[in-house]
């Protein structure tokens, strides 16, 4: 089944014609959905600083990151749910977004980045974390982190001037 007949079929579902009837529903999830990207966006680019000798440096990373995960998993959840449930009642007009596209694109590369981190730089965070110089690898994981997010709040800005226009 190609990708648009299942965005027709989204769009004509119950959820999807009853969040786009709604407008009180509609605008009721694109603010849950604003709400879980500045608690996502917010709690990583904390991480990035910190990362980036920004902020927090008398912190250690894993105690910023032990702080912190759980409010981002929670913004991310929020944004996921919400986003899903937008998509639904907007599929075939998002279909055609190419901001939409660059979202997720950006999306994805930002948790490759931070799998890569926990994977390689962060499990030898011990070692490192309380010097006042944060390693190279260390520093472009969150710059390339603070790059992503800042692209993925932009870019999904730019799908409502897009697609209304």
């Amino acid at each position: 089944m190609p990708f648009l007949a299942i965005c027709q079929w989204l769009e004509g579902s119950p959820i999807g014609l009853t969040i786009r009837q709604s407008a009180l529903l509609f605008s009721a999830l694109v603010a849950i959905h604003t709400l879980g990207i500045i608690l996502t966006a917010g709690t990583i680019w904390l991480v990035d600083l910190r990362l980036l000798g920004f902020g927090l440096r008398r912190e250690p990373v894993s105690g910023v990151l032990q702080q912190i995960l759980p409010w981002t998993w929670a913004g991310f959840v929020l944004m996921f749910i919400t986003g899903a449930l937008l998509f639904c009642a907007e599929a075939v007009m998002v279909y055609g977004s190419i901001a939409f596209r660059i979202k997720l694109a950006l999306i994805l590369l930002a948790g490759l980045n931070a799998l890569i981190f926990h994977k390689t730089v962060y499990s030898g965070a011990s070692t490192w974390e309380l010097s006042s110089v944060t390693p190279p690898r260390a520093r472009l994981a969150g710059l390339l982190s603070l790059t992503f997010w800042i692209g993925v709040v932009g870019a999904g800005r730019a799908i409502a001037y897009e697609i209304y226009r």
